[in-house]
């Protein structure tokens, strides 16, 4: 998207402003650009580039699926916000949203000192957040919820406005000469999945399909896609909603002997390489990595400086952005280490 308009500029310049806030609260630390010599420590002796904060323990509560590795993305950038602002991280997930609400409710038990967690199931996660902040406990968003973070009065979120980048997908599908494409939704009634494909029908000039598949069971999600798209051929794009996913559409497509191109949302290592060799169009990065670390980094800044990011009116915007074949190798050496 090369033309981004106002707001988006203010929320990345509080973004900026957060981080400034993070690094002034921290001590600085020094190498050498060899890595060679061993960083500075300061008077106290606490290595250099580590909070002298006190310790705090913050729970990290998804709806991953198991198996999915943009988890681990996101947990990577946790352990590391957690490593250099010493916090312990407690991390649990669970996609059922009663499931979830029960996993904070447990970290409200251990009276932890903040909560990041997801709203994939707003409803279902509501009354126990509530419950957290009635508890004197700090709440952040991140990754899913952001059209309900602020109405559950929750300090701060971090991620992508789905809808804004499913309308990217759609335009830039309009581009590419695509007259008709298939949204593939791998969990029903997931807020963030449904609102990705509402936004690329709505950015998309052509035709699409919402087709709902079993994102837990592969094989299955597989051979759905390949149904369909026997049973139409005039489809000639299949979008996807997650690394994995895009991966086993690429073998429906095969499957179908269809013609059909395969874009997606989110990345992993498997899919860069999907990118590179061309069997996948492009992919839209939400920067899982920086959503884990920046919910765990806004709620010690709260805890240490009384910091709100985006001061708790306006979401922190981590997307969309485009990989392709223009910019694809750049990003390889960073998904390479799980970091994209």
């Amino acid at each position: 998207m090369t033309n981004r308009p106002s707001s988006l500029r203010s929320r990345r310049l509080t973004l900026a402003v957060a981080v400034a806030a993070g690094a002034a609260l921290t001590l600085a630390g020094c190498s050498s650009s060899s890595g060679g010599k061993k960083s500075e420590e300061s008077a106290d002796g606490a290595p250099a580039g580590k909070a002298t904060t006190p310790r705090m323990t913050v729970a990290m509560i998804t709806h991953a699926v198991p198996g999915d590795t943009f988890w681990d993305t996101i947990r990577k950038g946790a352990e590391a916000a957690a490593a250099k602002d010493n916090i312990k991280l407690i991390y649990s997930s669970d996609p059922s949203g009663g499931t979830q609400a029960n996993l904070v409710q447990n970290a409200i038990d251990q009276k932890v000192d903040g909560i990041a967690v997801t709203l994939a199931k707003p409803d279902a996660m509501k009354d126990v957040v509530a419950k957290a902040m009635k508890a004197g406990i700090p709440v952040v968003a991140f990754n899913s919820g952001v059209d309900n973070w602020k109405s559950q009065g929750l300090l701060e979120y971090f991620g992508q406005d789905e809808t804004v980048a499913g309308e990217a997908v759609g335009r830039k599908l309009n581009t590419l000469g695509v007259k008709h494409t298939v949204c593939v939704i791998q969990e029903q009634g997931q807020v963030a999945l449904e609102a990705r494909c509402a936004g690329v029908k709505k950015g998309f000039e052509g035709k699409t399909d919402i087709l709902y598949v079993n994102g837990a069971d592969m094989p299955s999600l597989k051979s759905t896609i390949t149904a369909k798209l026997r049973q139409d051929s005039s489809i000639d794009e299949v979008v996807t909603l997650g690394a994995p996913y895009a991966l086993g559409a690429v073998g429906a497509v095969s499957d179908a002997d269809s013609k059909a191109k395969v874009a997606t949302f989110d990345l992993n290592k498997d899919l860069v390489k999907a990118v590179q060799d061309g069997s996948i169009q492009f992919a839209v990065d939400q920067q899982p990595y920086l959503q884990g670390y920046l919910a765990v980094d806004g709620l010690w800044l709260y805890k240490n400086n009384g910091n709100y990011s985006g001061g708790g009116e306006q979401p922190v915007l981590t997307g969309p952005a485009f990989v392709d074949k223009s910019n694809v190798e750049t990003v390889a050496g960073f998904a390479a280490k799980g970091t994209r």
